[in-house]
């Protein structure tokens, strides 16, 4: 069956029974149906005295189109570890419209170790995508109308730097001139839109720590500068108000289950390769709170999403992580050892040994963030026993375990033993993680070491305009802000046709951007896009519903 199918065949649990599992009060639910439900953030604000669970991060191999299985490893780990008798919670970043309808398909997993109910998760789930892009344009209207009402504030139009959202992949909308059609319809000026995963209200959704934290975050907003570069701020147009009043629904965790009836909290979505990758801050500390094992993941390959949970989300909530386990199928490591995507079929442990430079690449990075890692072998029924010790092999050369999973057919008893050793490993080996650079580290200096320690680039490069805004931000007070680097998922270059473990290329920093109430500077490198598009053939096309409501094409 395909995952949608597997999914709409469950018998899912009324979401009370799952609730009880982290002993959660009905009442302290606000359903969203049977299957959905919000957590009350009085009662989550009520567990500050419980002692943490483990913290146990998710990440990957540089993505292929191959595939990895990054979140289905996470589901499939915490039914692992439920079904040896641990509590443990999984908490997911929730699916952006974007890619569902366009390339990558959805994101609550696959096959048997998926979060349910799909659907709902991938289309819509609770509102929260749509209250997020409601606070975003808000503040760009309210921004417009200020201007039209006699700028006050003497914003200069030429100067705005606050864009519009939408959480579809739009190419047409990434520059745009508005306010046409004559003086009642404001100042023409440019504009553009980026998805709404980009939105720094996404960041800042799933940074703050509570209501008073968010609302003070939103208010230190930079949306544009007056003509002598002062900046203005959401505050400074009296916007803050009606943007945290639009999240506030928004801003409670929401609680579903997998397919084995297991608790997951899933909140936020930014992107790793244009954001910050991370669930929200909210959502991990009431599962440490509510559980003993807390299994979460970053987005994309672990130069991206895992860079950014250490540097930016552990640094900002003082989260601690204690193990990390680090995706990988042999069908990617064959891709990133020169096999072409039409003959992935063919074994050959030689182009797995090749790719797997990539794999030992991320395992020393992880590593360098003095955090223990397991390596996870996503086995698809063509990988041969010779292709996966190709993997354990090098992964034993640099000290540590892979273990073989089957979760996407067998669900959490394909984890067993994944589950079995991380539990062993946190018992005997303790993390001594630090961030990658310290807070007084110049920002130039800061998106340098990633690029250095981390690509293995020999430089970073920016025309005097960006190395410019640079300086202006780190005069201005941000120097202290961790990077958030926009790049290519495919490849730890610049280059996304660049596989396996290049060295000794050069970064691009194109664009620098402010995220003031985030808490971080934006380093667009390369080529990357804050808007997608869609592909030539988007998944939207295969999407469709049946006269009894059941929908078809989603995966």
């Amino acid at each position: 069956m395909s995952d949608i199918e597997i999914a709409q065949n469950a018998n899912l649990a009324p979401i009370e029974d799952i609730a009880s599992k982290l002993d959660i009060p009905e009442t302290n639910l606000s359903p969203y149906g049977k299957t959905k439900a919000k957590l009350d953030l009085g009662y989550l604000d009520s567990l500050t005295d419980r002692p943490d669970g483990k913290l146990i991060l998710v990440t990957a191999i540089t993505p292929t189109p191959a595939g990895e299985g990054k979140t289905t490893t996470s589901v499939g780990l915490v039914d692992g570890l439920c079904k040896i008798g641990k509590k443990a919670v999984v908490c997911l970043r929730e699916p952006s419209l974007g890619p569902c309808f366009g390339m990558k398909g959805g994101a609550a997993g696959g096959g048997y170790a998926q979060v349910v109910p799909m659907e709902d998760i991938n289309l819509h789930f609770t509102g929260d995508f749509h209250a997020i892009g409601a606070a975003h344009n808000l503040l760009s209207a309210l921004m417009d109308n200020h201007i039209h009402w006699g700028n006050a504030m003497e914003i200069d139009a030429r100067r705005i730097s606050w864009k519009r959202v939408l959480d579809v992949n739009d190419r047409a909308l990434r520059h745009i001139a508005c306010a046409l059609g004559g003086p009642g319809n404001g100042f023409p000026r440019e504009d553009g839109f980026d998805i709404t995963v980009a939105s720094e209200i996404m960041a800042i959704f799933c940074l703050s720590k509570n209501l008073d934290d968010l609302r003070e975050r939103l208010s230190r907003i930079v949306i544009g500068y007056t003509r002598d570069l002062k900046p203005v701020h959401a505050e400074d147009i009296n916007a803050t108000g009606a943007m945290a009043v639009l999240l506030k629904d928004a801003l409670a965790p929401n609680l579903v289950q997998t397919l084995e009836h297991n608790p997951a909290i899933i909140h936020g979505g930014p992107f790793a390769n244009i954001a910050h990758g991370c669930n929200s801050v909210i959502a991990t500390k009431a599962g440490l709170k509510l559980a003993d094992y807390v299994v979460t993941e970053a987005g994309f390959g672990a130069d991206l999403g895992a860079e950014k949970f250490f540097n930016i989300k552990c640094r900002s909530a003082g989260l601690h992580p204690d193990a990390a386990v680090l995706v990988a199928t042999i069908r990617a490591l064959k891709m990133h050892g020169g096999v072409a995507l039409d003959d992935l079929s063919k074994e050959d442990p030689n182009a797995v040994t090749t790719g797997c430079s990539n794999l030992v690449r991320h395992i020393e990075n992880v590593k360098s963030f003095g955090v223990p890692v397991i390596v996870a072998i996503n086995r698809f029924v063509s990988d041969s026993d010779a292709e996966i010790n190709a993997v354990k092999e090098a992964a034993s050369a640099n000290g540590v375990e892979a273990i073989e999973c089957t979760h996407w057919s067998d669900g959490g008893t394909g984890t067993e033993m994944l589950a079995s050793t991380l539990v062993s490993n946190l018992d005997s080996e303790k993390s001594n993680f630090v961030p990658l650079y310290p807070d007084e580290m110049p920002i130039w200096d800061k998106i340098k070491t990633v690029a250095t320690r981390l690509y293995r680039a020999d430089d970073i490069i920016a025309d005097q305009k960006i190395r410019n805004q640079i300086r202006t931000l780190q005069e201005s007070g941000y120097g202290h802000f961790p990077v958030c680097i926009a790049k290519t998922q495919y490849s730890f270059s610049t280059d996304p046709g660049l596989k396996g473990a290049p060295s000794g290329h050069v970064v691009p920093v194109r664009e620098v951007r402010l995220s003031a109430g985030a808490g971080f500077i934006v380093a667009v490198c390369g080529d990357i896009m804050t808007m997608p598009g869609l592909p030539r053939e988007p998944a939207a096309n295969r999407i469709d519903i049946d006269g009894k409501g059941e929908v078809r094409g989603l995966f």
